[in-house]
């Protein structure tokens, strides 16, 4: 039979959907079949590296059954890169092929992706069968995909295979249609697998080997398993191996890298050896895993395999038996768990054993024979009888099996539900798909609002009506109070941290990189980014990171302080909110309530933490009042004389420059005349204030609105102009925060994304003591983690 595989994905920037092609074409080929793979690839040149964001594709020699398809172009898709052609060039060459190739069988892969999947589809001759390799459920990209025609390219498919449960829910889920499934292969040496399984035996003096294999995408999950593993090596001795990352991709996301082997793009060899040398092969995804090829390739080489509880994996691991499945995201339930089975190798061993008996569903030998089988169906599928059905299936309105159209319906969700009753769950529901619409039109509605009320020519001309210098002055003053800010930090830093003797130009770069990331992230992530950043330059980042913390928090409690002077100075701005003088109380009493939160915050720990009722919730606490009793040595700053007065003069000389700088765009408006420094200040207060809890990245929206309501009802200016106020204020508050912040960024060796997935795993975990083994051991840590 001559075969044509079809692949929309890049040869030479390798995956699991490329993997499989390559496997699936070499058993074909050694059943005497004759096979062609038609594929885009990428040579080892800088184009290539410019179109895929830095990432160079691998020296790969292409085989002879290749017929390359041009170059691709690298594209963020469910969570991971995706390397996909777009050019003209490939797309004629994969027609003129598929036209001209005498195949009867194209097989396409993930032939939902353009072009080249949608152009496979097409009416060569011949039949054409379709392999689902990914796991999808955000509505968005579906809803798109289908506007632009899928569900028709689709039904030109005359057999659909899917490589997993989950797979096969997304196509039925969003296009519609019937699937078979047919799980992806791995390579079986029967011999091998047993010996490695003998090798393994029972033993716990040596360390537990553990090993990733991943991008270092999000998706992936790998800050998770770093967090974890920082966390169990100093409760065991254990060794952790990466493969995918190099040395300098992982150094940013380590607080401590002893222990830590990264191997970069390994080949298969090296991969299937690492494999047969770790313990245990951990998969720690967040999500959108269809199936998860690395966990069978871990069953064939008698690893024990901890992966999560996710759509995708459960297809493969059935927890308890063949493998353990842990909550996505919880780097605890994964170091506890990896705990347990280091001291319990006899349990290591029987999963081992188990997964060797699972494997051999997947081995290459039975999944290939199962792609023939369709093969086969496909070419005993009749041809369509007649013009008007030939031109209904060559267009796609009628299914190209002959069977009866399977529309897309709505399916059960393959994600683990809440423990929550159904009618709370539900309401749960549509209260999380409600929100985004109603905050949508309730955006829309204010959009029209302030364009009816404001008109855009208002704005506008206020924008260009404006000084330029004292834009720039103001510039200026902004860079030296985030410089002074700086300053006083340094002073805290020293104060709590005497033996490390950092720089003071270490810490003006954390702070400079923490400015930026607060600005281009919610969630104030920039607090704890440059704790981290400094955190690295203490030689003992792990146990030094809980002190930074706590400067920073010694630092906000400043901040506060600040903010309760500028309260009092905003409440004696005279007609200030005339008539609405309890709002303004209750606006200035927030920081007081956000300082008393920040100092009683360790006694609820406390008090919380001993509660069994929720598990996890209380565990957490428990983790929240270790972490608060480390951060205290943060506070140390106060009770040292000198340098708490450094730190507090540069914090006030820094708040001080912020109003002077809110002053110099007034002036840079015109607006002087009209409010002078008592203005500044109540701005400054209040875009602060608002920002405690950031609705957006840097509160855009918000903070033009709560300069504009400022100026509006304390000294009665336009809402136009205080609109265009807002903007040019938080211009320039963004422009001080790139310009510091990007360098800065740049002299660390880190970028934007390193900093930002570590940083939303920055708190170092600890592992509490061990159940005791009359407590259940290993089993209660598998209850614990499951409720």
């Amino acid at each position: 039979m001559r075969i044509a595989l079809v692949s929309p994905y890049s040869w030479s920037y390798p995956g699991g959907v490329t993997r499989h092609i390559e496997s699936l074409a070499e058993q074909h080929l050694a059943a005497g079949h004759d096979v062609r793979v038609l594929a885009p690839f990428d040579p080892p040149d800088r184009v290539a590296a410019l179109m895929h964001r830095g990432a160079w594709p691998q020296r790969v020699a292409p085989p002879g059954y290749l017929v390359p398809l041009g170059r691709t172009v690298g594209l963020s898709a469910n969570g991971a890169v995706s390397n996909l052609s777009f050019g003209t060039g490939g797309v004629v060459r994969l027609a003129r092929e598929l036209r001209g190739g005498g195949y009867d069988v194209i097989h396409v892969h993930e032939p939902v992706a353009p072009m080249v999947g949608w152009v496979a589809t097409l009416p060569f001759g011949a039949p054409v069968v379709g392999t689902f390799h990914s796991y999808a459920a955000r509505r968005l990209p579906n809803a798109f995909a289908n506007a632009c025609g899928a569900t028709q390219v689709l039904n030109r498919l005359t057999v659909r295979i899917a490589v997993s449960q989950a797979a096969a829910w997304t196509g039925r889920r969003w296009f519609g249609g019937s699937y078979r499934v047919i799980p992806n292969g791995v390579r079986l040496d029967e011999e091998a697998l047993a010996d490695a399984l003998r090798q393994r035996g029972v033993r716990e003096d040596s360390p537990l080997r553990i090993l990733f294999v991943g991008q270092a995408v999000e998706r992936k999950g790998l800050p998770v398993l770093l967090r974890a593993f920082e966390a169990l090596s100093e409760h065991i001795p254990t060794e952790l191996t990466v493969i995918g990352p190099d040395a300098a991709e992982l150094a940013p996301l380590l607080l401590d890298a002893r222990g830590v082997r990264a191997l970069g793009k390994a080949d298969e060899e090296t991969k299937r050896s690492e494999l047969r040398a770790a313990d245990v092969l951990v998969a720690p995804s967040l999500g959108g895993e269809s199936f998860g090829m690395v966990l069978t390739e871990a069953f064939a080489a008698g690893a024990t395999v901890v992966a999560s509880d996710i759509a995708g994996y459960r297809d493969v691991v059935t927890d308890g038996h063949d493998g353990v499945l842990v909550a996505p995201g919880d780097p605890q339930a994964l170091a506890e768990t990896l705990r347990e089975l280091y001291h319990a190798p006899e349990q290591r061993l029987e999963l081992a054993r188990a997964a060797a008996r699972t494997v051999r569903r997947f081995a290459w030998e039975q999944v290939a024979q199962e792609v023939m089988d369709a093969y086969a169906d496909a070419l005993a599928v009749p041809a369509p009888v007649g013009l008007a059905q030939t031109l209904a299936v060559r267009t796609g309105l009628r299914p190209a099996d002959m069977r009866p159209r399977v529309p897309a319906r709505r399916l059960e969700s393959l994600e683990r539900p809440p423990a929550l009753p159904a009618r709370r769950r539900r309401a749960l529901t549509h209260a999380r798909r409600g929100a985004p619409v109603a905050g949508a039109l309730a955006g829309l509605a204010l959009v029209y609002v302030a364009v009816r009320q404001i008109g855009v020519t208002s704005i506008g001309n206020t924008l260009l009506n404006s000084e330029p210098a004292y834009v720039l002055l103001g510039l200026t003053a902004m860079a030296v109070a985030m410089l002074l800010r700086g300053l006083a930090w340094h002073a805290a830093v020293a104060a709590a941290l005497p033996s490390a003797r950092i720089r003071l130009r270490d810490t003006l770069r954390a702070t400079m990189i923490g400015v930026l990331m607060s600005a281009t992230l919610p969630a104030r992530l920039g607090e704890p980014s440059r704790a981290l950043i400094l955190a690295r330059r203490t030689g003992r980042p792990r146990d030094t990171l809980p002190v930074v913390l706590g400067t920073v928090v010694s630092q906000t409690v400043m901040n506060v302080a600040a903010l309760i002077l500028l309260g009092a100075l905003t409440l004696s701005a005279a007609g200030f909110m005339a008539g609405h003088d309890d709002v303004l109380i209750v606006t200035a009493g927030a920081p007081a309530a956000l300082l008393l939160a920040v100092l009683t915050a360790p006694l609820l720990l406390r008090y919380g933490s001993g509660s069994g009722r929720f598990v996890r919730l209380s565990r957490a606490l428990a983790q929240l009042q270790r972490a608060s009793g480390r951060a205290r040595g943060g506070l140390a700053v106060f009770s040292n004389l000198r340098l708490g007065a450094a730190a507090v003069a540069a914090q006030l000389m820094a708040w001080a420059l912020q109003i002077l700088a809110c002053y110099l765009l007034l002036v840079a408006l015109g607006l002087d005349r009209h409010a002078g420094l008592p203005a500044a200040a109540a701005v400054l207060f209040a875009v602060n204030v608002t920002a405690v809890l950031p609705a957006t990245p840097a509160n855009l929206g918000v903070f033009q609105f709560a300069c504009a309501t400022v100026l509006a009802t304390g000294w009665h200016i336009g809402w136009g102009t205080g609109v265009a106020y807002g903007v040019i204020l938080q211009a320039v508050e963004i422009a001080t925060a790139i310009l510091m912040g990007a360098p800065a960024l740049l002299r660390e060796g880190m970028s934007w994304r390193e900093v930002r997935l570590r940083a939303l795993h920055a708190t170092p975990l600890e592992l509490p003591p061990r159940p005791a083994p009359a407590d259940g051991g290993y089993a209660a840590v598998r209850a614990g983690s499951s409720s």
